[in-house]
């Protein structure tokens, strides 16, 4: 028996599924004891080190997650928004902290994220990565020292495999600068364009998605006026930092009550 606390990983098959999958493995804080997919994937019943390429590891993919969340203390989540909140659910019923990078979650999703909360440790982020965290507070601060001169526009890139856009990351970076101005960002939103769409309104806050190849992730602030341009930017390449980023989520939670928090709770960065 050991007293490291044991890791469920929900999406194993995917891209941030394996890497999550592989952080876990590869840390003496923890333990993975289950791996999920969903109902009639081919790696349902096989060691997932296996599945993976690598050598067995004891632990067996399952589309049982009442079983898997039971042996858990935490389950680390970046999946569909769907699944997620289902998953929310069977992670409070067992107390197990819920580490969630799920994106393109509507109101009421959060709001049944936030129900779940109230039994369980929740944490929900946009972006796992601390350069993200402390782009967020930087576009916050600029936003709120520049006025209307200044255009706002987040423009993400990411790879052709992503469904949603704009990016969660994007739009945390949309929130902070709306947030810095003192409105509120759907009153400002400006994204989608295509055709004539007439002048920019003065104030919005507009975004601009690129998806492309194998990109991992990159995000630019413009804040961009008459004769000058600022610009903030955060260039991931490697996927692994989100994964980190969502372990130490797991790890802090274990000493956390029942709640949502944030990426900036598990780093200590505050909200101001």
């Amino acid at each position: 028996m050991t007293d490291k606390p044991g890791i469920v990983i929900t999406g194993g098959s995917g891209r941030m599924g394996q890497m999550l999958t592989s952080a876990v493995l590869a840390s003496d804080a923890c333990q993975l004891v289950g791996v999920l997919e969903r109902e009639g994937h081919d790696w349902i019943g096989r060691d997932v080190g296996q599945t993976m390429g690598g050598a067995p590891v004891g632990v067996t993919v399952t589309d049982d997650a009442v079983a898997a969340f039971a042996k858990a203390q935490a389950v680390i989540d970046f999946t569909a928004p769907a699944a997620t909140v289902g998953f929310a659910e069977l992670a409070a019923q067992a107390r197990a902290v819920h580490v969630i990078g799920t994106t393109g979650l509507t109101e009421g999703d959060i709001a049944k994220l936030d129900a779940a909360a109230h039994h369980a440790v929740i944490v929900r982020a946009g972006n796992m990565s601390l350069g993200v965290n402390l782009l967020v507070q930087l576009t916050k601060k600029v936003a709120a020292a520049l006025d209307e001169d200044f255009d706002i526009e987040v423009i993400e890139a990411h790879h052709h495999h992503k469904v949603d856009a704009p990016s969660g990351t994007a739009l945390m970076l949309g929130e902070a600068a709306a947030e810095g101005r003192g409105v509120s960002l759907k009153d400002v939103s400006d994204s989608g364009r295509d055709g004539i769409t007439g002048a920019r309104k003065r104030g919005d806050i507009g975004f601009s998605a690129i998806r492309g190849g194998d990109i991992v992730g990159e995000h630019d602030v413009l804040f961009a006026a008459a004769g000058e341009r600022i610009k903030l930017t955060h260039i991931a390449t490697d996927r692994a930092i989100f994964a980190r980023g969502a372990l130490k989520a797991a790890l802090w939670g274990q000493s956390q009550k029942p709640g949502a928090y944030d990426m900036f709770d598990v780093l200590g960065l505050g909200k101001e």
